[in-house]
């Protein structure tokens, strides 16, 4: 009886493990620009978006919400995040799409609005200092 508890431990163990590389891996994201810095200017509004090369795994994409606060996310899509695939922006810049499969997220949470897309975009934390945006992880 015990030996049949753990194999059968042993096989959920074992099943699970390959769902995590299946995640958007950890990388250190040290993003640090002034809020007037042109590449951010598009942030001046609520409801807009840019996208910054350069960071985390596949580029950042950083949203002033509606309620006028700041969001960041990676570009790479969590739909075969080994592919690195980086979404890009909708028109309108509420919604972002991966260009491999076709999935889009909300930039309002990161959450998925279209499938195949299951998993919300990976999001970092976000600190507004002074005049200058900060994204970390």
């Amino acid at each position: 009886m015990i030996r049949a508890a753990w194999i059968i431990l042993t096989v959920l163990v074992l099943s699970g493990c390959g769902k995590a590389s299946n995640m958007v891996p950890n990388v250190a994201v040290n993003f640090n620009r002034p809020l007037t810095d042109p590449s951010l200017i598009n942030l001046t509004n609520s409801g807009r978006a840019v996208l910054i090369d350069g960071y985390g795994v596949s580029g950042l994409v950083l949203y002033r919400t509606i309620l006028n606060g700041y969001v960041a996310y990676d570009r790479c899509s969590t739909v075969n995040p080994g592919e690195r695939c980086a979404v890009v922006l909708d028109e309108g810049a509420f919604t972002v799409t991966d260009p491999c499969s076709g999935a889009k997220f909300l930039l309002e949470d990161g959450s998925p609005a279209k499938a195949p897309a299951t998993l919300s975009l990976k999001q970092y934390s976000v600190r507004v200092s002074g005049n200058t945006l900060q994204v970390t992880n």
